[in-house]
């Protein structure tokens, strides 16, 4: 997790950089859209597009895998994703690539506020086993999707920091007893399969409870399907948590894989961010709960 950020990305550098490298769009309103991303801005660009910018160094490289990649998943997957139209360039000050995107419709997921919960699992559980079937070649490696015991320092490290901060509530002996497990379990031995790698509730949408789109696909690849298990602890309930685990036909071994990678990222998430973004922190502590508390 980079802490290099810009020091500004507001409105005015936003129409400065489209009306430089996009003069036809240089009349329409921007507005910055609200989001609890860490690692891209948005701003809303007219009613039918978004203008998406790297905050961070290491966000400028899926700006490219984006553009490369998403033209030929597109038309594999069953709900949309984001649509490339433009490929901005740096300048005014900006020092990296950024993008504008078609505008997708829709609002976040909110753990343990979900309408259509079941139906939502299902929806999930497709676009999981979708992906999981792309046969693109020359896919690069996922974010994190390489095997579990690679994420092991970064996590004991994250838990012996939580130790020093009781207010959390976080039982660091039960963290690391499921985590134990999880590298205790045998690893994944088939061929990589195609990876969002980031199915957190952020870069999902949803209308009336379905899933419409999913988005930010700068972790994806190809890596360990246990990847792509996230949304069974960060976004749903227990119940709605085994329709996506029968959907999906996942055995005791993954399952424990896809726990403990989902645990790992929470635990390296609330230190990170308990003071600095209240819903990657808040979704962290959702997950501690859910695995502490069930399946």
């Amino acid at each position: 997790m980079s802490s290099r950020h810009l020091h500004t990305v507001d409105d005015d550098l936003v129409r400065r950089l489209v009306a430089g490298r996009f003069p036809r769009w240089a009349e329409l309103p921007v507005r910055r859209f609200p989001s609890g991303g860490t690692v891209n801005a948005m701003f809303r660009l007219g009613d039918d597009m978004v203008v998406r910018l790297p905050l961070v160094a290491g966000g400028a490289s899926d700006v490219a895998l984006e553009r490369e990649w998403l033209p030929r998943l597109a038309p594999l997957l069953p709900t949309a994703v984001p649509e490339v139209l433009a490929a901005g360039e740096p300048a005014e000050g900006f020092p990296w690539p950024w993008s504008v995107y078609r505008w997708l419709a829709g609002r976040n997921p909110e753990a343990g506020a979900l309408s259509e919960p079941v139906q939502l699992a299902l929806d999930l559980a497709e676009f999981v086993k979708v992906m999981q079937g792309v046969g693109l070649p020359g896919a690069p490696r996922a974010h994190r999707g390489g095997p579990l015991a690679e994420l092991d320092a970064e996590t004991r490290g994250a838990v012996e920091e939580l130790r020093g901060i009781p207010e959390e509530g976080v039982d660091c002996d039960a963290v690391i007893a499921v985590w134990d497990d999880a590298l205790r379990a045998p690893g994944w031995d088939g061929d990589p399969v195609w990876l969002h790698a980031d199915l957190m509730p952020g870069n999902l949408l949803v209308e009336a409870g379905r899933l419409t789109a999913v988005i930010d696909f700068g972790c994806m690849g190809v890596g360990d399907p246990a990847c792509d298990l996230f949304p069974a602890w960060n976004l749903l309930s227990a119940d709605a948590r085994a329709v996506f685990r029968e959907a999906l036909g996942v055995d005791e071994a993954m399952w424990r894989r896809g726990r403990g990678r989902t645990l790992s990222q929470a635990v390296i998430a609330l230190p990170y961010y308990r003071k600095t973004n209240r819903s990657m922190a808040d979704n962290a502590k959702f997950v501690v709960r859910q695995v502490l508390d069930g399946s």
